[in-house]
């Protein structure tokens, strides 16, 4: 990418923004540009690894000062969105177009900034059976997306320029929307420079810390969603996935969690058949029981109205061999009120993704 590119963008959002100065410093923009590999964490995507990808990442930061109690509980986070076009310069990847929503979290004295996004990405040469059957890493031209970077920031090092430098690590995968996914991270590293729009200093609020004490809650889900096996071509089937589980609050931040799930995944009722006929080696009955039946722990982390789960599984009820009896689930979460929330959660079984589930629960 053209250096001259950096330039353009802090210009640009220099001149649409100054006039925001009642503001106080409460917004921020960098353009970062990056140069890594893809790495290797599955065999099958050897073939594609030809090259060093290469790219930009352009950010715009809302700064917190405290207005809210969460944002002194987080030392005083960024809330921001970000956009990222990526060269894997590879003929069959193709290029990344992806929009975010992010946090900046800090550190050391704020010279340390960790980011967190996710979001949305679009591939320019996904699988195709005929023109790209090469790219067996994404099997649509949509696919979830997130990245992480790690950096030393500095602001305002001269007339509102600053400077970043650190490492990223970006993702792309469809969950098993649409085979195949066998998805791709990028590990890179990358320079760039910062632009704060000029005002007066904000000072920090402090307030006394607030102690959150609860009672143990009960939670009731609804999740579901499409999927597809690992066979290319053997179509699309809804799930739908009942979890009850109760949660205890250990303070301002965090909460444990014990409950169970209950599995309807039809992909597999396909692939039983499928395995049946085709593979009558492996002794799979066709009348051989779809549904799956786990028990979990698991951990949220409350960011004001948003919440960040993290669960680990193992099936009691697993009639079918698939991935394996432990399975994993990340989630986001939005509250609405203080009883219902929708979530968004990717369910793996380690690496491998199975699905992404739309849900809405409730609290109790």
């Amino acid at each position: 990418m053209n250096p001259r590119v950096f330039l353009f963008f802090l210009m640009c959002v220099g001149y649409c923004f100054s006039q925001e100065t009642d503001r106080l410093n409460s917004y921020t923009f960098d353009a970062n540009q990056f140069y890594g590999s893809i790495i290797l964490h599955n065999p099958d995507i050897s073939h594609l690894i030809t090259d060093h990808p290469a790219g930009i990442i352009l950010a715009y930061n809302r700064k917190t000062y405290g207005l809210e109690e969460w944002q002194q509980a987080y030392n005083y986070p960024d809330l921001g969105a970000s956009f990222i076009y990526q060269n894997t310069n590879s003929s069959v990847l193709g290029e990344a177009y992806g929009v975010y929503a992010h946090f900046n979290f800090y550190f050391l004295k704020r010279n340390l900034q960790f980011r967190v996004a996710q979001g949305l990405a679009y591939m320019t040469n996904p699988y195709d059976r005929e023109t790209n059957f090469r790219n067996n890493a994404y099997g649509t031209k949509l696919l979830s997306s997130n990245y992480a970077m790690i950096n030393y920031h500095k602001e305002n090092i001269y007339k509102g320029l600053g400077f970043k430098a650190g490492i990223s690590i970006m993702h792309y995968s469809n969950a098993n929307v649409k085979a195949p996914n066998t998805s791709t991270n990028t590990f890179a590293f990358n320079v760039g420079l910062t632009y704060t729009l000029e005002g007066k200093d904000t000072e920090y609020i402090r307030r006394e810390k607030i102690k959150i004490t609860e009672p143990i809650k009960y939670n009731l889900v609804f999740r579901t969603g499409l999927n597809e096996s690992d066979n290319i071509g053997h179509g699309q089937y809804a799930f739908y996935t009942f979890s009850g589980y109760a949660d205890k609050r250990l303070g301002r931040k965090s909460a444990i969690q014990l409950g169970t799930d209950v599995f309807f995944s039809n992909f597999l009722k396909e692939l039983i058949e499928y395995q049946s006929i085709a593979f009558p080696e492996n002794n799979v009955a066709a009348d051989t029981d779809f549904k799956r039946v786990g028990v979990f722990v698991g951990h949220e982390l409350f960011i004001n109205k948003l919440s960040i789960g993290t669960q680990l599984g193992y099936y009691v009820y697993y009639p079918f061999d698939f991935e394996g009896k432990m399975y994993n689930r990340f989630s986001l979460k939005r509250y609405f009120g203080e009883k219902v929330f929708g979530v968004v959660s990717l369910k793996s079984h380690g690496a491998a993704a199975e699905a992404v589930e739309f849900g809405i629960g409730v609290r109790l």
